[in-house]
């Protein structure tokens, strides 16, 4: 059956290459055409030939993870919130370098063996070089956005797989990665992928401009566009300039805007594009950049601009400070959440373990980063690494290094670990409930010796305070035998429990100032009953589900106003339910009830996405008198 099938594919190839015209099908649109004739010609590859893809050596893969390592970090949580927005089932979210070699995967745990038997492996190396046509090859060769749908696949055995990708550019128009979603699904019609294809898009445009943001911390940064209210929207230009006015990077938005082309104005003064001295420039620059300001360039272009200054180090006396530190990213509306940051802040400072808990999505990382921001180490590295995210095999690698030859496929120089880069910073150990009991060893007599020993190399001191965060309990996990008890006492110095969203009392205020942070700039409102709706939603995915939905409003709002009719199904309220403020026991059904419709009633996925046992999950759903056949019913009426 495979091979007929398989014949098929390659006699279709085939026939497009000998330059005979398909009145349908695959081989009708150019620009397979065109790639399934660098496959033949160029690559000499043969549709019909089923070799599992190729994937990179140990060493190599952690040499290329550790080159995009902040884009690594960028694009997370993107790409699970990418994840999320696509109902998770039946999608893989890919990332991966310029060369096709993917480097994350995002996928459901109970799916993940579908995807590799399809090829998508950690370290595979996807270029059209190696597997023909494909959404992530392709795209490479392209160099823009498209959607490589079953049968357009060059090789057969890819023929069931529908993929859309998008490139992401660095700040000097280099392809840097792609952003790939793969589904395995068979009934995936070309027309379906187009909600898909935007969504990507969305998100790979995100990870470009955030990078250029982050890349360029340290610079004087310059927004613009046409008009007033797109500044800080993905469309925006972006132009980095140092101290002395000369530009170093713009984005592709900011050449468009501009009519210029990049290799003419790197090294240039930004006085010679706009119509104002440096000073008179920087008399404009503010720490947020959120106010614009009209801006004529020389050649009589109307714009609308903001510049951001050079980043400040957040003072340590806001330790002391009556009223909570106004740090990026977070917001300490909640008075028992002000009172555990300056808690942490004080033991942090005497080198005491943080070890915060909470619910997965509620900001812990964002939290560990205040602290460290508001800290005397604010000046040095804060370094993350997600225990959960890195395969096993990567995870030690990741921690502690490594010596050059240590391993095949190890580089000659080495790699330093997280450790390492964290020397005289803070090292952030999130989910570090999921760390293999075996590194657990290695890590608590870093702790205790302040020594590390990469692989294959000699022992180094280290100076490191260490933030870790999981959204299990540990206590379990140590009496089940999955954690060192010991070591789960010395990352224990102080535990902060972070709320979760719908208990919290600033909930109104977080959402002005994630609301203020998603738009960049914009003036966004929100209509009351919107309003009233988005508070009333017990949010089982916490601040991180409703930063989502609130950036999805923005990007796909065109008056600035955000409705009723604007949010999404889910917000709707549950039949029978009050939209007024609830209490707790409803709000933890009205919590469960969210995440079951947005887990398809899958109870495992249910039960893992609220970090509780399935037994937990039922005696809940009893408690509550949740049914799926209740609720159809009630729907029903």
């Amino acid at each position: 059956m495979h091979n007929d099938h398989f014949s098929r594919h390659a006699q279709q190839v085939l026939t497009v290459a000998r330059g005979q015209d398909l009145p349908q099908g695959p081989g009708s649109d150019p620009s397979i055409a065109r790639s399934w004739l660098r496959c033949l010609e160029d690559y000499h590859l043969d549709p019909a030939q089923t070799l599992a893809p190729t994937v990179l050596e140990h060493g190599r893969l952690l040499e290329s993870r550790e080159r995009l390592q902040q884009v690594l970090h960028i694009a997370g949580s993107e790409m699970n919130s990418l994840h999320q927005q696509l109902s998770g089932a039946g999608h893989a979210v890919l990332l991966t370098d310029a060369r096709g070699v993917i480097l994350n995967c995002v996928t459901a745990p109970s799916e993940r063996k579908i995807f590799e038997r399809a090829g998508l492996w950690l370290g595979a190396d996807w270029s059209e070089a190696c597997e023909g046509t494909n959404g992530i090859g392709t795209c490479l060769v392209e160099r823009q956005s498209l959607t490589i749908h079953r049968d357009e696949h060059f090789r057969g055995r890819h023929t069931g797989l529908t993929c859309s990708a998008s490139p992401v550019f660095d700040p000097h128009g280099d392809l840097l990665a792609v952003l790939d979603v793969s589904s395995a699904r068979e009934a995936v019609s070309r027309q379906s992928q187009f909600h898909t294809m935007a969504l990507v898009n969305l998100s790979a445009k995100m990870i470009e401009s955030c990078y250029f943001l982050r890349h360029f911390e340290n610079h004087w940064l310059l927004r613009f566009h046409l008009q007033a209210e797109s500044v800080g929207l993905f469309s925006e230009g972006l132009l980095a300039f140092d101290g002395e006015g000369r530009i170093c990077a713009l984005n592709q938005s900011a050449l468009n805007l501009l009519g210029q082309v990049r290799g003419g104005l790197l090294g240039q003064p930004v006085e010679a594009l706009f119509e104002c001295s440096l000073d008179q420039l920087l008399g404009r620059a503010s720490a947020n950049a959120t106010a614009s300001w009209p801006l004529r360039t020389r050649d009589g272009r109307h714009l609308f601009a903001a510049l951001r200054g050079q980043a400040r180090s957040v003072p340590a006396a806001l330790a002391k400070a009556p009223e909570p530190p106004r740090l990026p990213g977070i917001c300490l509306g909640d008075p028992a959440l002000q009172s555990n940051f300056r808690k942490a802040l004080r033991v942090f400072e005497r080198d005491v373990p943080l070890l915060i808990n909470g619910e997965t999505g509620t900001g812990k990382e964002a939290f560990a980063k205040a602290v460290h921001q508001a800290s005397q180490r604010a000046d040095k590295a804060f370094i993350a690494l997600n225990c959960a995210a890195i395969p096993e095999s990567l995870i030690e690698s990741e921690l502690f290094g490594y010596r050059g030859g240590s391993f095949t496929g190890a580089r000659k120089e080495g790699m330093q670990g997280k450790l390492q880069q964290a020397d005289g910073g803070t090292l952030f150990l999130d989910e570090i409930g999921d760390m293999p009991l075996a590194l657990q060893t290695r890590l608590l007599r870093v702790l205790e010796d302040r020594l590390v020993v990469p692989i294959g190399g000699e022992p180094q001191a280290v100076n490191v305070r260490i933030i870790s965060a999981t959204h299990r309990n540990l206590l379990d996990r140590v009496q089940s035998g999955g954690f060192r008890e010991d070591l789960y006492y010395r990352l224990n110095g102080l535990e902060i429990a972070l709320p979760a969203l719908r208990l919290r009392s600033d909930k109104a205020q977080l959402l002005d100032f994630l609301l203020a942070e998603e738009a960049g700039g914009q003036a966004v409102s929100i209509d009351p009953a919107a309003r009233e709706a988005l508070l009333a939603y017990a949010w089982p995915g916490n601040v991180r589900q409703l930063r989502t939905v609130l950036r999805t409003l923005v990007a796909l709002t065109d008056d600035q106003r955000i409705g009723l009719p604007d949010l999404p199904a889910m917000l709707s309220p549950v039949p029978g339910k009050q939209s007024a403020e609830l209490p707790l026991e409803e709000a933890e059904s009205q919590a469960l009830l969210a995440m079951l419709e947005s887990r398809h009633w899958h109870m495992t996925h249910t039960a893992q996405a609220l970090g509780i046992s399935r037994n937990t999950l039922y005696r809940k759903l009893r408690k509550y008198g949740i049914n799926r056949q209740a609720m159809v019913s009630l729907m029903d009426r």
